[in-house]
């Protein structure tokens, strides 16, 4: 019962049974909330770096007055029995928790050595990618916005809940969608490879103020810039106030002109959500707009089929419950191929 888990794999373990597990935790948010019947109970959200579940704590349980006094970043230690609920996903059962002190919470706040490492290898695959451009504009402005902003960056999540929720998730969201534009690229060179990078590179940027994590923890507060703007709006605003400062006299001569460049980009910030009720004041209008639309849709959904199958309640034999907001059960992957 020493052994520490984690709420990925923990989800896991949970959808094959009751799995009785310590796990370390940090509190995001404790709302008071009532079930229909009127019944008072405590939503506890509880966060590491990976996940997140709800603990729910009912106005009889002997600890709803502790739960009640939890401050935000908190970090616990929480014991007891765990089950997936086709519905509500992870559950605590019989559960108690305890300040998580000394060397284990600083070891829980760096965050597994795995993912650290996965997210340093991403960043620098993002940073080749900048110093591999061609234009010197789109370059200077990919290279700009790492050095300011890099720290806030490597901290952000790409959304709050469906995919790379998570401290650094923004970064390999980024890295992988990187990826697939350099794939596409090459398989379509009409493709303007360094456009479609940058678009990449900053259209989820307003996110480092939608969706930043705290510094040391894994707290994600909600941004006033954010609420009253939005991420593309912000990523619009920053897009135009980094362009302020390139030495654009420099390429005044250069094809196509830097005004043109400019305005593609942020056409691709304006219309990656793809459709007008998504969020986006624009659908996409260029080949590469169309393009970074069905790449970030693509990730974002590969990313929400796999926690799918990492924690989603097995309905029957390789089948998977619904998980929001893919609204259809999962079927388990044929798997890899037979190496030739």
């Amino acid at each position: 019962m020493d052994d520490l888990t984690d709420i990925a794999s923990l989800r896991t373990a949970a959808r094959g049974g009751r799995t009785r597990a310590v796990l370390p935790v940090l509190v995001e948010t404790v709302a008071e909330k009532a079930s229909k019947d009127g019944k008072p109970f405590l939503e506890v959200q509880l966060v590491d770096a990976r996940d997140r579940f709800a603990l729910r704590v009912w106005s009889d349980n002997g600890q709803y007055a502790a739960a009640r006094e939890l401050a935000a970043g908190a970090c616990l230690k929480l014991e007891g029995e765990f089950t997936v609920h086709p519905q509500f996903g992870l559950e605590a059962k019989r559960w108690s928790f305890a300040p998580l002190t000394g060397d284990a919470k600083d070891e829980f706040l760096a965050g597994p050595a795995d993912l650290r490492a996965r997210q340093e290898e991403d960043y620098k695959f993002i940073e080749s990618e900048v110093a591999a451009m061609k234009d010197p504009r789109l370059k200077a402005l990919g290279g700009t916005f790492l050095e300011k902003f890099g720290p806030r960056f490597r901290r952000t999540a790409a959304a709050r809940f469906f995919h790379h929720a998570r401290r650094g998730g923004l970064v390999e969201h980024v890295a992988q969608m990187m990826r697939y534009g350099a794939a596409i690229c090459s398989a379509n060179p009409v493709l303007h490879r360094d456009l479609l990078q940058s678009g990449v590179l900053f259209h989820d940027c307003g996110k480092l103020w939608e969706n930043c994590i705290e510094e040391g923890g894994f707290n994600m507060p909600f941004d006033e810039r954010g609420e009253l703007l939005g991420h593309i709006n912000i990523g619009i605003e920053l897009v135009n106030s980094l362009w302020k400062t390139l030495p654009l006299d420099d390429w005044k001569d250069l094809a196509p002109d830097s005004e043109d460049v400019r305005l593609h980009l942020l056409h691709l910030i304006a219309a990656h959500h793809g459709e007008l009720e998504f969020g986006s004041p624009v659908q996409p209008k260029t080949p590469e707009a169309i393009a970074l639309h069905y790449i970030d849709n693509l990730d974002a959904k590969l990313e929400m089929l796999a926690r799918g199958y990492e924690g989603g309640a097995s309905v029957g034999e390789r089948i998977y419950d619904k998980v929001k907001p893919l609204n259809v059960r999962l079927v388990a992957p044929l798997g890899p191929a037979p190496e030739a």
